[in-house]
């Protein structure tokens, strides 16, 4: 593995050049982020030392930074406060040069800025904002492009626009995404979709901004890069860290094959703990794994016996148990 200095030298020749001033502070988003989950305790309380642990394990991988409070982070299950209350203790558990991208992402407009306003607060570098979806069909282009608008003119960090159709039934489109691309406080996108030509396209027509994508699955992590993509944002990275960082480290010093064979084998696992099995099957194999993955807030339900055989095949016929 190489050393976080090696590491960070490298880095600059896939984001482009990019360091945006944002009320006077620079931003690159470029590199490989976990999306971090929340560890509950068996009455369904979050267990902020079980959060801390995994942190402190997570922290000996080169990653960019950590994004709490995605979907992988339960987010739609917790209050409010425990949304803020995860976001201070992880900013208080990891170093100071590692960026914290924390999800503020609500249903109406009013209630986004508010949360990324107290994010900022309790610590977070940008905010990762997913797009709101309840009245999807109300969700024009032009309906998104004003709520994100808003929310970034009045955050006081970077905005981190995030597009995740499987959870919300809704793709935040290319024009929506070029538009938002040229307001000056949103620096990127993650995109979940799993499309790698919306992936290109969108690196195609942001190219003149300083805007960068980040792929939100692994699986789909080696294309991403093909067509200009700059990291990832990943659930699987919680288990399998040093291998999407020893992805990120083949694809960008340009060993293709390398990279290819490696991406095969983490093809079918990431499947598992997202599509397939969801955030209870990621949380078995943190188990598995030396983490604390624990039970998931209801209405999720913990895997079958079935189910959990049919994850553990997923990874020990790809070798990584």
């Amino acid at each position: 593995m190489l050393g976080p200095q090696i590491w960070a030298a490298m880095r600059p020749g896939l984001s482009r050049g990019i360091s945006r001033n944002v009320k006077g502070k620079k931003v690159d988003i470029a590199g490989v982020y976990p999306a971090v989950t929340t560890p509950f305790t068996a009455t369904a309380e979050v267990d902020y030392g079980k959060l801390e642990e995994n942190l402190n394990k997570l922290g000996t991988f080169p990653f960019r930074g950590f994004v709490v409070q995605g979907s992988t982070g339960e987010f739609p299950f917790l209050t409010s406060h425990e949304r803020l209350e995860v976001v201070s203790r992880v900013r208080q558990a990891i170093p100071k040069d590692k960026l914290l991208i924390a999800g503020s992402g609500c249903e109406s407009t009013q209630a986004t800025v508010e949360m990324t306003l107290s994010m900022a607060q309790v610590g977070a570098d940008a905010a990762m904002v997913v797009t709101p979806f309840y009245y999807r069909g109300r969700m024009s282009s032009a309906a998104l492009i004003h709520h994100y608008t808003k929310v970034a003119d009045l955050s006081p960090i970077p905005v981190v626009l995030y597009s995740v159709p499987a959870n919300t039934g809704l793709d935040l489109p290319v024009d929506a995404v070029v538009t938002l691309s040229q307001h000056p406080n949103i620096i990127g996108i993650k995109d979940s979709g799993g499309d790698v030509t919306k992936i290109g396209l969108m690196v195609h027509k942001t190219s003149k901004q300083d805007f960068q994508v980040l792929a939100g699955s692994v699986g789909f992590l080696l294309a991403s890069y093909a067509v200009g993509a700059v990291g990832s944002i990943c659930g699987l990275a919680n288990v399998l860290g040093a291998q999407v960082c020893q992805l990120e480290r083949l694809c960008l010093t340009g060993q293709w094959e390398a990279a290819r064979t490696l991406q095969h084998r983490l093809i079918e696992p990431n499947t598992a703990v997202t599509r397939r099995f969801g955030i209870p099957g990621l949380k078995k194999t943190m188990d598995w794994f030396g983490y604390y993955g624990g039970p998931c807030r209801a209405p999720l339900q913990e895997l079958s016996p079935a189910d959990e055989e049919a994850l553990r095949l997923d990874f020990s016929n790809n070798g990584w148990l």
